[in-house]
């Protein structure tokens, strides 16, 4: 295959991650809300999916094609950007509820917040395509696709349900119509397809690069939870028993014994 059906395909894939998102706002077809308990649990599905595949794709897949030494500046590189895009964005306010009447300036602003947020998710989906027809792989339509490839498209098509929910609860609760929400969702992961087809261009094209590729999309995430998805949780959380923790640690639980044997096959 060309270069430019491989990164149509990184492409799609980064998609149907981001596809995945409006799954989230189904649920809202069926009931009017979603309990606090239900979705603290959801924060903490998608917060041990994304540590599982992290470190046990991502990081080890790093040290099979590098060191420890050029993984480390890649995990700190990525909290960095992190770091930076909420710093840049501190204090931006957006209404979702202006989202239908909002200018080409007001969706730019919308677009860069939610940047932040997605576009990291992109990057591992698009350094996990690294050896795209090199080597070992599933063989799909003609692709040589890495295994790591594939768990990593799922992992985070997997997580973007419980975001798809959080994008839909403040959207529904403001009287966005029920099939809104779907776009909404979906649009909020949209950088994710184009964060995928750089990273895999510039890991394809910079190929030492790629053990800090992978520690580099491994620290976003990591520091994603840490930071927004943990917090967030706590936060619904807190007006439940023990301020939610159970249900958090639970869908942690979950999440971790869900990944880490597909991310050891």
């Amino acid at each position: 295959m060309g270069a430019l059906a491989n990164l149509a395909l990184v492409f799609v894939a980064g998609l149907l991650t981001a596809l995945a998102t409006g799954l989230g706002a189904l649920p809202f077809f069926l009931v009017d809300d979603v309990s606090d308990r239900t979705s603290v649990v959801l924060w903490g599905l998608a917060s041990g999916i994304m540590v599982s595949a992290s470190v046990f794709g991502l990081v080890f897949e790093g040290l099979a094609e590098g060191t420890v030494m050029e993984i480390v500046p890649g995990l700190f590189a990525g909290v960095a950007l992190v770091i930076v895009s909420h710093h840049v964005i501190e204090g931006w306010e957006v209404e979702p509820k202006q989202y239908a009447e909002a200018d080409y300036r007001k969706l730019l602003l919308i677009l860069g917040v939610l940047t932040v947020h997605s576009f990291p998710e992109g990057v591992a989906v698009g350094v996990s395509f690294a050896d795209l027809n090199f080597g070992n792989g599933i063989e799909l339509v003609g692709f040589t696709v890495p295994v790591l490839a594939v768990f990593m498209t799922v992992a985070i098509s997997i997580h973007n349900v419980p975001e798809g929910v959080a994008v839909s609860i403040p959207l529904q609760e403001m009287g966005v119509p029920r099939r809104r929400l779907v776009w909404w969702s979906v649009f909020s992961s949209l950088p994710q397809p184009v964060g995928a087809v750089v990273a895999f261009a510039f890991v394809r094209v910079a190929r030492a690069f790629v053990p800090f590729g992978f520690g580099f999309a491994a620290g976003a995430m990591i520091y994603l939870v840490v930071s927004e998805f943990i917090p967030e949780a706590r936060e619904v959380g807190a007006g439940l028993p023990g301020g939610g923790r159970r249900e958090l640690l639970a869908g942690l639980g979950v999440g971790v014994v869900v990944m880490v044997p597909l991310a050891l096959v």
